[in-house]
């Protein structure tokens, strides 16, 4: 099993941007999908992006398309997520999470970080 950590988030100003930061303790295997979720206090935890770990093929939720911007370093075993243009409805725990499926199910991640918080102010 690896070891995700989450860090980058944080309070800020609707419109503003975050950079969001996922390093495995571990390699990754090349077979790896990387995806973030998030996680909105009382409401179900919901995809946001994922990255295939050895052709970087994209996918992201429509409610963020646009506006984040997933990437990876394979080197430094880290996803990052790129946050422009904040909403209030961004507000949540993020999530990086691993797993072996091209999916936006969470139930197709068997590895998850601990979560990171981001709360936007309008």
């Amino acid at each position: 099993q690896v070891d995700l950590v989450e860090s980058g988030g944080r309070s800020v100003q609707a419109g503003g941007s975050l950079r969001l930061s996922c390093t495995a303790s571990g390699r990754i295997y090349s077979s790896s999908v990387m995806a973030w979720f998030r996680q909105a206090p009382g409401k179900e935890r919901e995809f946001v992006a994922l990255i295939r770990w050895h052709s970087s093929s994209l996918l992201y939720a429509d409610s963020v398309k646009g506006r984040f911007t997933i990437s990876k370093v394979n080197a430094e075993n880290t996803v990052y997520l790129q946050m422009n243009n904040l909403k209030v409805g961004d507000t949540g725990v993020y999530y990086c999470a691993r797993g072996s499926q091209y999916s936006t199910r969470r139930s197709d991640y068997y590895n998850w970080g601990q979560g990171t918080q981001v709360t936007v102010a309008s």
